[in-house]
């Protein structure tokens, strides 16, 4: 069972009850481009999801053989287990703050400059794996059994999803306890005095003991200090990877190309020292966030496309369908295919529209190859005529709307 299943829904519902405040009221949370890169970052990493659950109940399925007990899954062991975890997270969390490669695995999380549930989405693609990697197994050797754990982690992450809002603003005695959408505004504001604080994903207990607590009040400046000025979900993912792998190859020291990985943020090899700044971070003021233009009638196409990769990803990531781990890893090519031309369209890379038509027939393809081999749809069934319907009129739209000499800027932003 993929729990993942089961909150994509619920993230889907509150997203789109924002986005209709949001347009109602004309608040500018949402623009358009911004948005579209979050939903490719998230869809992109449900894909890799499905690896993380299978590590997961593999290894911590071994590691659970050394447990001095097995403690039992019911209703208070499950909260014991919340309680536990997201201590560990709090933990895990801060040190994606500090160190280089946590921090590479976190980024692009960080990397929106908006703040609005789409960003709850716009997760690591490495991130989780590190959680699990690192932290978790700690659980495991308690005595917790892998499937509660992995399950437990999908529930916090629920949890801390609904923090990515400006719609709510502080929220009295609940915020002494609790995380809320104020403190964890915070935590993503590149303002001088909000960096690297609150780090807590449930109980904002734990910034209040151990002296990381930031109290909103300031009007937060959203994104890094180093933003990555795209949409590709692939150079977001990888950006800080790639800057560390750069500085690893170019350090004259073998030592230092080493320990680089470990070091804290800001530190550089020998010879490669940057001069030091005065001040990191930037207020609202200060800030110019990315825009691009893009091609022409690109708006509607990409929302139809929103949509309709919803319904392929669920193909893809569903459990209880019958298809084999080459199935989906088959499918998922398609979906980074995807989330690579979407961004590429919106910074009018001409490449983006052979992209973007190879991926679709390769989707429409595949996806009936599969559905059909496994019984689930035959040649003439409904699904597979719909399949077929879509395909064809996104390439056809893109024929006659979408042409390299036309552009402009994005046209929603609500």
């Amino acid at each position: 069972m993929n729990i993942y299943a089961f909150i994509i829904p619920i993230v889907l519902v509150l997203l789109l009850v924002e986005v209709v405040v949001s347009i109602k009221t004309k608040n500018g949370f949402y623009p358009f481009q911004d948005t579209i890169t979050n939903l490719a970052t998230g869809i992109g990493n449900q894909c890799v999801n499905l690896a993380v659950a299978f590590f997961v109940l593999k290894w911590y399925g071994w590691l659970f053989q050394f447990a001095p007990w097995q403690i039992p899954t019911n209703w208070y062991t499950l909260l014991i287990l919340l309680l536990l975890q997201d201590f560990l997270f709090y933990w895990f969390h801060r040190t994606g703050h500090s160190i280089n490669i946590f921090w590479a695995a976190h980024m692009p999380h960080h990397s929106s400059e908006e703040m609005n549930l789409s960003v709850g989405i716009r997760a690591s693609f490495t991130q989780r794996i590190f959680q699990f990697l690192f932290f978790d197994w700690i659980l495991v050797l308690i005595g917790f059994s892998p499937e509660a754990i992995y399950a437990v982690a999908a529930v916090h992450l629920l949890l801390a999803y609904w923090h990515h809002t400006r719609l709510i603003k502080k929220l009295g005695w609940f915020e002494k306890f609790f995380v809320t959408p104020s403190h964890h505004r915070v935590h993503h504001g590149v303002n001088p005095q909000y960096i690297d604080k609150n780090f807590s994903e449930f109980l904002i207990i734990w910034d209040k003991l151990f002296g990381t607590f930031e109290e909103e009040k300031e009007e937060v400046c959203y994104g890094v200090t180093h933003p990555p000025r795209t949409w590709d979900p692939i150079y977001i993912n990888f950006q800080y990877w790639k800057q560390l792998w750069d500085d690893a190859i170019a350090a004259p020291y073998w030592w230092d190309k080493f320990r680089l990985w470990f070091m804290p943020l800001g530190w550089r090899p020998r010879g490669l020292e940057t001069q030091k700044v005065d001040r990191i971070g930037y207020t609202k003021e200060e800030q110019v966030k990315y825009q691009s233009e893009q091609f022409s009638h690109l708006t509607p196409y990409l929302i139809s496309q929103v949509i309709l990769s919803l319904a392929y990803l669920f193909v893809t990531v569903d459990l209880s369908s019958p298809l084999t781990g080459l199935n989906r890893f088959l499918l998922s090519i398609r979906i980074f295919a995807m989330i690579i031309s979407w961004g590429a369209l919106m910074q009018a890379k001409t490449w983006a529209i052979v992209l973007e038509v190879a991926r679709l027939l390769y989707m429409g393809l595949v996806l009936i190859l599969i559905l059909n081999k496994h019984q689930i749809a035959d040649w003439t069934s409904f699904i597979t005529i719909l399949t077929a319907l879509s395909i064809g009129i996104s390439i056809l739209y893109i024929a006659f709307r979408i042409k390299k000499d036309q552009l402009e800027t994005s046209s929603i932003s609500s």
